[in-house]
C-alpha cells in the first residue's frame, strides 16, 4: 500500500481537485488548472469564435451545449452540407448569416475575422479534407477523435497547420476531465509504484445500425476500433504515462449478418516496455467503460472512464472522485482555446492523435494476419 507520505499527497490533491471543481462554472477549469503546468496566466476578455463543421448528433447535443458555457470561446459560425438544418441553428444561436457556409464554400473562411477555429465534426474518412480547407483558410483547427484513418493522413493535417501556422488540437475530452488528468498524475509520480497491468474496457450496446449509416462503412471509418478503441487505447496510454511497444488483436464476430463490412468488437492487447500489459477491448454491441490500472502498491480506476454524463473514480486506499458538474466539452474548449490565446498548454496536439491511429493501424493488421505486430 501507499506510504502515509504518498497518502497525504492523495489527500491534498483530492482536496485541491475539489476545490477546482467549484471554481468551474466561475472562471473555468482551464484557467484554474493551468498552474499546475507552471503557466501564469493574464486574464484575457478576448472570446474566439468557433465554427462547427458539420451539424450532426455530437454537434447538436454536446458541443453546441457545451459553448454555451464557455469562458474563452463561443459559437459564431456552421457549416454543413444541409441547407435545411440552417434555419434552426441560427434561431437558436444568434448565428448570423455571413457566419454560414457550405462544404463547397468554406474557403470563404479565409476572409471572415469573426470565425477564428474550425471544429471539424464529420466522419473520420473527411477529417483531413476538411481539416487541410481549414488550415488553407488560415483557421485555427479542432478535429474530433479519433484523428484520420491514417497515421500518413495524420502527418498531413499537422504538416498543414504547421504551413499555415494555425493550431491543431484533438478532441480527447477525457484528457481536460479532472479525475482522469488527476490518474494520470499517479501514474506521472508512481503514487501506487510502477504500473504493472490495465484492464480497459469501451463499448455500448446494440444490434448496428442502418447499412447506409457511415458507421456501418469500413472506408468512412465505421466500426468498433475506430469508433470506440480509441478510449481504452488512448486511456491505457494516458493513465500509464507509457506508450505500447506492440500489440495482438483479434475481431469478435456475433453479428455477422449485420457487420458485413465493419469490426463489431475488437479484442486487444498492448504491451508496454518492462512488460506491462493491457487487456482492451471495443465493441459496437456490447456495453461497458471502465479502466483499471493495477500497480505495485495498489490500483485507480474509472468506472465509468468516458461517460458523457460525468467520469468518476476510487483506488485501491479509498480516494473517490466524484463526478464533476458541468459538461467535459466545455472544459476541452475552454482549454484548447486558452492555447491558442497563449494562455495555457496544448494539451493534445495533432501528435498525440496520430501515436493512436498508428496503434489502430497495427491492430487491423494483426487481426488480419492473425500476429503480433511490434510498434
Amino acid at each position: 500500500m501507499p506510504s502515509s507520505q504518498n497518502k497525504k499527497l492523495l489527500l491534498n490533491d483530492q482536496q485541491s481537485s475539489r476545490r477546482r471543481f467549484i471554481k468551474l462554472a466561475s472562471i473555468g477549469f482551464a484557467l484554474s488548472s493551468a498552474s499546475s503546468f507552471g503557466i501564469n496566466l493574464a486574464p484575457t476578455n478576448r472570446k474566439l469564435g468557433i465554427a462547427l463543421l458539420g451539424l450532426g448528433n455530437y454537434s447538436l447535443r454536446l458541443l453546441a451545449p457545451a459553448l454555451q458555457s464557455t469562458q474563452h470561446c463561443e459559437l459564431r459560425g456552421i457549416v454543413t452540407g444541409t441547407p435545411a438544418k440552417v434555419e434552426s441553428w441560427q434561431q437558436q444561436y444568434s448565428i448570423a448569416d455571413k457566419n454560414v457556409y457550405s462544404y463547397d464554400n468554406m474557403h470563404e473562411l479565409a476572409n471572415n475575422p469573426d470565425i477564428d477555429v474550425v471544429y471539424v465534426v464529420v466522419p473520420t474518412a473527411l477529417h483531413l479534407k476538411y481539416a487541410e480547407m481549414a488550415a488553407n483558410a488560415g483557421k485555427h483547427v479542432w478535429c474530433e477523435k479519433p484523428m484520420a484513418m491514417t497515421a500518413a493522413q495524420c502527418q498531413r493535417m499537422i504538416d498543414v497547420c504547421k504551413k499555415n501556422k494555425v493550431q491543431l488540437s484533438i478532441g480527447y475530452r477525457t484528457q481536460h476531465e479532472p479525475n482522469t488528468r488527476q490518474m494520470h498524475q499517479f501514474a506521472v509520480r508512481q503514487k501506487y509504484g510502477r504500473v504493472t497491468s490495465i484492464f480497459a474496457r469501451a463499448g455500448y450496446g446494440g444490434n448496428g445500425l442502418p447499412a447506409d449509416n457511415w458507421r456501418m462503412k469500413k472506408h468512412m471509418g465505421g466500426g468498433a476500433m475506430y469508433d470506440m478503441g480509441v478510449y481504452p487505447l488512448n486511456g491505457s496510454r494516458f493513465l500509464s504515462n507509457m506508450n505500447p511497444i506492440a500489440i495482438t488483436a483479434q475481431h469478435e464476430k456475433s453479428h455477422p449478418q449485420i457487420f458485413k463490412e465493419v469490426d463489431e468488437t475488437t479484442n486487444f492487447t498492448l504491451e508496454f516496455p518492462n512488460g506491462v500489459t493491457a487487456d482492451c477491448a471495443a465493441s459496437v454491441v456490447k456495453s461497458y467503460n471502465k479502466i483499471k490500472v493495477e500497480c505495485e502498491e495498489g490500483w485507480y480506476q474509472l468506472d465509468p472512464m468516458s461517460e458523457y454524463s460525468g467520469v468518476a473514480g476510487n483506488t485501491s486506499d479509498g480516494v473517490v472522485l466524484t463526478a464533476i458538474k458541468g459538461m467535459q466539452q466545455t472544459l476541452q474548449m475552454d482549454n484548447d482555446a486558452l492555447a491558442i490565446l497563449k494562455q495555457g498548454p496544448l494539451l493534445v496536439p495533432g501528435e498525440e492523435g496520430m501515436r493512436d491511429i498508428h496503434v489502430v493501424e497495427a491492430a487491423f493488421k494483426s487481426a488480419s494476419l492473425g500476429t503480433r505486430i511490434t510498434l
